[in-house]
């Protein structure tokens, strides 16, 4: 992986079920995985392996979805044998809301049909 968050960095989100009451629209987006057209989205994570998350798959909007992502396993994925999943750097990226990072990611006739 590229750019791995910081044990710092990880520490600042919200434990698992921390923001379970928060809308989905309301939850806070800390961290942006990414390679090729695939995007992850984290919200949450238990402090060691498990995130709390949306993932777009190939550029796939229609069939994207919240779950939980493997952050080991998201560390071994590879494209093409060489290319590795990718962190923006936290000079980077803006915490904001889910909402908002689907205004800036997602194609206008996902935003309009959710």
């Amino acid at each position: 992986m590229l750019n791995t968050p910081t044990a710092t960095r990880l520490a600042r989100l919200p434990r698992l079920y921390q923001t379970e009451n928060t809308p989905i629209s309301d939850k806070l987006i800390h961290l942006h995985f990414f390679i090729g057209s695939c995007d992850w989205f984290i919200a949450e994570y238990d402090g060691d392996d498990l995130f709390f998350g949306f993932a777009v798959l190939g550029g796939d909007w229609q069939n994207a979805e919240w779950g939980y992502i493997s952050f080991n396993e998201l560390k071994d994925v590879r494209a093409h044998g060489v290319l590795h999943v990718d962190c923006e750097l936290e000079h980077y990226w803006k915490v904001r809301k889910s909402s908002e990072v689907l205004e800036d990611y997602a194609p206008p006739e996902y935003q309009s049909g959710r």
